[in-house]
């Protein structure tokens, strides 16, 4: 049976994300912890967060996860969550600049403001809602239709230095890269735990997935 790590660094619904796991492959041994051995012995690690980078890095850094995160996001699948994927950059616009873990090279950077639609309405920000992912061919899509819709919530998002490893994008109401995918990491801006039936799938291929691209 396989087991999943969902890392507990003190920010993130993680009782929505366990359960929806839980939920997605009933076989499955989910567990949140904040234990690096377990964290290292499991199969496969979910990095999920909420909030303020700031407070994320802090507590990353004063506990030593930062190092974990670092060591296991080299060897196991990963999925990184919403303040998870951001936290993978190198840098964050938010807080007057935070760095970050450096695992994917890039930046994220805060929606400008004043932002429009095509009808010259306002565009609010955080992007709040559903919105459909335009997805590029990775395992983890499997049998989600292209253009199906996600639900997110954030104010910033990724902008890595190589647009080769983005395996998504969504229009806000330009194209930003909404989920990135580099050798055994992948990552996305939005909840699957929160996106219902194509939220569950993309958990499920997840917990199916080898880590191979």
């Amino acid at each position: 049976m396989s087991s999943v790590a969902v890392i507990d660094y003190g920010m993130g619904n993680l009782h929505s994300i366990a359960k929806a796991l839980q939920h997605a492959e009933p076989e499955c041994d989910v567990h949140v912890t904040s234990s690096a051995d377990a964290i290292f012995n499991a199969d496969r690690v979910v990095f999920p967060g909420v909030g303020a980078i700031r407070d994320c890095m802090q507590a990353l850094n004063q506990t030593g996860l930062s190092e974990v995160i670092t060591d296991v996001a080299k060897t196991k699948p990963f999925l990184g969550i919403c303040l998870g994927m951001q936290a993978l950059l190198i840098d964050n616009e938010e807080n007057g600049h935070t760095q970050t873990l450096s695992i994917i090279p890039g930046h994220v950077i805060r929606f400008a403001e004043s932002l429009q639609d095509n009808d010259g309405n306002i565009l609010k920000i955080p992007h709040m809602g559903w919105n459909q992912v335009h997805q590029v061919q990775h395992p983890l899509w499997a049998y989600i239709p292209q253009d199906s819709r996600f639900y997110f919530v954030h104010s910033y998002y990724a902008k890595p230095d190589d647009t080769s490893v983005v395996a998504g994008t969504a229009e806000y109401p330009n194209a930003f890269a909404c989920a990135l995918a580099q050798n055994n990491i992948f990552a996305v801006q939005f909840h699957p735990e929160k996106s219902q039936a194509v939220g569950l799938q993309l958990l499920k291929n997840f917990l199916h997935w080898d880590g191979q691209l």
